[in-house]
């Protein structure tokens, strides 16, 4: 239900009100707080930071399905009701909205706006936006947005500034935080019959910087608003720094590198080993006019996986992709490509207290699962299931076996060195769908050893927009992803393996998962009240993931290396997130 009107009496003044939220347990922050911890506040003002990204745009408007959008948008020029404080899993503090309250049982939340909070044109930010925004993203937004903001049974307005949102059925603790990370957008400068359709006209937003240039599919050009409303605020104090911040697209990575090393751009997250290990030995990095920083983020280590299709036939099968799992010759390629400096865990949350890889399940896990008999493997359940370590040659004899065993079991026999279906005879062949180098040299490396089980894997290179529109539309058997994920998972956890999201394009359920003990404890760690549940809940599901071999498990990235350019300065405080370049500076002359 929405209520259009206002409602008689304020709520502004209710004593619940508070500034700001966490998922479990109090905001670390008080609430005469000053600044963010890993922020400098008396950072200088001023410069540009240009930013190198590889691939294209077709849309300005990050905020639906259609064309690639620049996803920079969001944060930079609209803003949400809340700004998470990246210092802690999951707490949220006042942005557009001043103050939060919410009941025992979270089944409602208020947002008390600021009566400051303008548009970049000058307009108030009214509970008629904050409605609007909400009506108009669960109707035509992205699948995330529409289906956590339907989850919301009422919304109403209570005066001017202060809305409220009621969801009595949702079971869903998650979900004042989720309303909070909201984007607000104007009412009265939105075409909601066109909101859906791709656009290059610059957006109005609310928040720090507006689109002043763009060229399409090459660069966006972001200023900083003078009149900012909320350059003031305490969660804002010594963030973005920079009068001017240019996005530029390339749509190859070794372009983009080389265009690094000229200094077209000021920074890089760099992704590739041997690139960070011997790639950066040019004048300019030996110098020191180049700066590389090592980072070691507090969350859970990103993970990549070879993500199996399982839509399609041929990965239909769990003894088939755990076979394809022990074929996967770790050692060997992370020896050879990656100088050792990778580490390797079954699970989505390495590195974590949220893993459930080598831990034994708790009383509390075990209780959950046990509506679900056969879906987590005992020795999943107990612990003991370890990645298979072969004898790092290329040439594993033992794991060879132990796969082609589990592939006859699943009707597979080797004639004349080529795998074939049992009673069809169809030779057991697919594409690796690859966009970079270091891509391709896995999946090069795989289908070597697959080889060896007369399998044959071909590898396809395309560009990363074509990658990216393969992988949101699901048309591929097997690509490599990344999840990254954070301290406090929730409801994104139903957009990225649960069985709503598997046929739901431009959802991040590449396998397409669809198992109900996975949806069912993605339901528990969003009902979860203490965090000693909560990981137990998120324990639980790791468990089900590792059994299902979704995916083929490559390494965890475990440290954040950051080139830049040393005009370009950042704070001696990280993030519990990593790094942040809204919290950076431009090197005073």
């Amino acid at each position: 239900m929405l209520v259009v009107g206002l409602l008689g009496g304020s709520a502004a003044a209710a004593s619940g009100a508070t500034h700001g939220i966490a998922m479990h347990g109090d905001p670390a922050l008080p609430a005469d707080f000053t600044h963010m911890p890993y922020a400098n506040s008396d950072a200088p003002k001023g410069g540009r930071l240009v930013q190198g990204i590889l691939g294209t745009f077709d849309s300005l408007n990050p905020l639906i399905v259609k064309g690639l959008a620049v996803q920079q948008v969001r944060g930079f020029v609209i803003e949400s009701l809340l700004t998470r404080g990246n210092n802690e899993p999951f707490t949220l503090y006042g942005l557009i909205a001043k103050s939060v309250e919410t009941d025992e049982a979270r089944s409602e939340v208020i947002f008390h706006l600021n009566p400051l909070a303008r548009f970049s044109d000058g307009h108030p930010i009214l509970a008629e936006d904050v409605l609007f925004s909400w009506q108009l993203l669960r109707d035509k937004g992205r699948p995330n947005h529409r289906l956590y903001y339907a989850k919301v049974a009422q919304a109403e307005a209570l005066d001017r500034h202060t809305v409220r949102f009621r969801f009595e059925e949702a079971n869903d603790r998650e979900l004042p935080l989720i309303l909070g990370l909201m984007p607000v957008l104007p009412k009265h400068a939105i075409d909601a019959a066109t909101f859906e359709n791709t656009s290059m006209e610059p957006p109005l937003g609310s928040g720090p910087y507006r689109v002043t240039a763009v060229k399409p599919g090459a660069s966006v050009t972001l200023t900083r608003d003078p009149n900012y409303w909320g350059r003031d605020l305490p969660v804002n104090r010594g963030l973005w720094n920079f009068d001017e911040i240019r996005l530029d697209f390339y749509r190859e990575a070794n372009g983009q590198f080389e265009a690094f090393k000229r200094g077209l751009y000021d920074f890089r997250l760099e992704t590739e080993p041997l690139r960070w290990h011997e790639g950066y030995n040019f004048p300019a990095a030996k110098s020191g006019a180049l700066v590389r920083d090592i980072i070691k983020p507090g969350v859970p280590n990103p993970s990549e996986f070879l993500v199996f299709n399982t839509r399609r036939p041929i990965f239909a099968d769990i003894r088939v992709r755990e076979a394809l799992t022990l074929l996967f010759d770790f050692e060997w390629i992370n020896r050879n490509y990656f100088f050792g400096l990778y580490a390797r865990s079954a699970g989505f949350f390495a590195g974590s207290e949220l893993s459930a890889y080598t831990r034994p399940a708790d009383a509390r896990e075990r209780a959950l699962l046990a509506p679900f008999p056969g879906h987590v493997r005992s020795d999943v359940l107990d612990g003991s299931y370890r990645l298979p370590v072969s004898d790092g040659s290329g040439r594993d004899r033992t794991t060879l076996r132990r796969a082609l065993t589990l592939l006859s079991q699943a009707g597979y026999e080797l004639k004349d060195a080529v795998l074939q279906q049992r009673q069809t005879g169809a030779p057991f062949a697919f594409e690796i769908l690859v966009t970079t180098r270091d891509q391709e040299r896995i999946a090069l490396a795989f289908a070597g050893s697959l080889k060896r089980a007369g399998i044959k894997a071909s590898v396809r290179a395309v560009d990363a927009v074509q990658f990216d529109q393969r992988r949101l539309s699901f048309d591929f058997d097997m690509i490599q992803n990344r999840w990254d994920q954070s301290l406090s998972p929730g409801n994104e956890q139903a957009f990225y393996w649960g069985s709503e999201a598997a046929d739901n394009q431009g959802t991040r359920n590449y396998m397409g998962a669809k198992d109900p003990a996975i949806d069912s404890l993605i339901g528990a760690l969003l009902a979860a009240r203490e965090r000693p549940a909560f990981v137990s809940a998120v324990r639980a599901l790791d468990r089900v993931l590792i059994s299902g071999f979704y995916g083929i498990p490559l390494y965890n990235v475990r440290e954040q290396w950051i080139a830049r350019w040393n005009r370009i300065e950042r704070p001696k405080a990280t993030a519990l997130t990593g790094y942040l370049p809204e919290t950076w500076w431009h090197k005073p002359p």
